[in-house]
């Protein structure tokens, strides 16, 4: 019998003991078996691989069918479910055990499926489909987290976040996991800080195409930025990075025209800088003058705003900017 995922809360597991939930929204059917099954079997909560199942069936019938002095009833969820398991099922369902939830948890079923078929048309199952999220869902799901915090927020921000997720409510709430760390006694969040908290699902992310910008390396720059399709978040997260970056720059490059010295430069910096990125940083200190640095700091201003103003053309504007300052004889 196929089910809505939101209907499944009002299902009475005395009643029904079976259960297939499939499809992409990973992050959303962690939740419904965390709260509608684990929470009642915090003990007595057994997990399986598919392949752990077929493999080792003897001892997982031992299992299912033994009942220890201190467990009344079994929670078992069998992951990776595909059609290998369904002969597996059909046994389990017509022994009819007693005191016993099986929860199948497979990803995308085409309709052709036998496990997803039988699931849907035996009147002593429940199938339900978990579909992907959509932005305002996900963003909905944001917004509740921050306001239970009490923490105000933008739709600035919230877009920002939901962007870095890529539609996926798992990601979202490993994002919001971090962000509640780090909130923790704060009044507020600022863009900055997501940026520092949150990832991007690129092939080369925010951090690397800056330094690599400031380090006037145009022809990995160019290639970065080839290799990704920006939106008009990610144009916001990189030109703040670039503020960010550029702060640190202006400082080092004051200390170096102190003492003459990168390495003493950098080595004095505080926070102190990754030793991974060291010499990273001192081609930027070397290729760049701290009166140059200020006018970066000024033009990145101008640009955030333009980009704001131009949505429509923000990733043209960001890529023109970046190729600019990446160009050697711009110094």
């Amino acid at each position: 019998m196929i089910i809505k995922s939101f209907e499944l809360s009002k299902i009475n597991l005395k009643n029904n003991q079976f259960f297939l939930l499939y499809g992409e929204n990973q992050g959303l059917k962690e939740e419904v078996i965390k709260k509608k099954f684990k929470s009642f079997y915090l003990d007595s909560t057994y997990t399986y691989e598919e392949s752990e199942v077929i493999n080792n069936e003897g001892e997982f019938y031992n299992n299912i069918l033994s009942k220890s002095f201190f467990e009344n009833e079994k929670l078992i969820i069998i992951t990776r479910g595909t059609d290998k398991i369904i002969k597996i099922v059909e046994e389990i369902i017509e022994k009819n055990i007693d005191d016993l939830i099986l929860v199948i948890n497979s990803n995308s079923l085409e309709k052709k499926s036998k496990l997803r078929s039988f699931f849907e048309k035996d009147k002593r199952t429940l199938c339900t489909p978990f579909y992907e999220d959509n932005n305002q869902t996900l963003s909905n799901i944001a917004a509740s987290f921050f306001k239970q915090l009490k923490i105000p927020i933008s739709q600035q921000l919230l877009n920002l976040i939901i962007e870095r997720c890529r539609g996926d409510r798992q990601n979202l709430n490993n994002e919001l996991g971090k962000i509640e760390n780090f909130i923790r006694n704060k009044e507020k969040i600022q863009i900055e800080d997501i940026i520092k908290l949150t990832n991007l699902a690129d092939n080369y992310n925010v951090s690397e195409l800056v330094d690599t910008c400031l380090s006037k390396n145009r022809k990995k720059t160019v290639h970065i930025l080839n290799e990704n399709n920006y939106s008009v978040e990610d144009c916001i997260i990189i030109i703040r990075t670039f503020l960010i970056k550029s702060k640190r720059l202006l400082v080092l490059t004051k200390n170096f025209n102190k003492t003459k010295n990168a390495d003493s430069a950098i080595s004095e910096y505080k926070p102190p800088i990754f030793w991974k990125d060291k010499e990273l940083i001192k081609t930027q200190v070397q290729k760049w003058s701290y009166l140059k640095v200020e006018s970066l700091i000024y033009k990145i201003n101008e640009i955030e705003l333009l980009i704001k103003k131009n949505s429509n053309n923000a990733v043209n504007i960001l890529s023109d900017f970046i190729l600019e300052q990446s160009d050697i004889s711009n110094n």
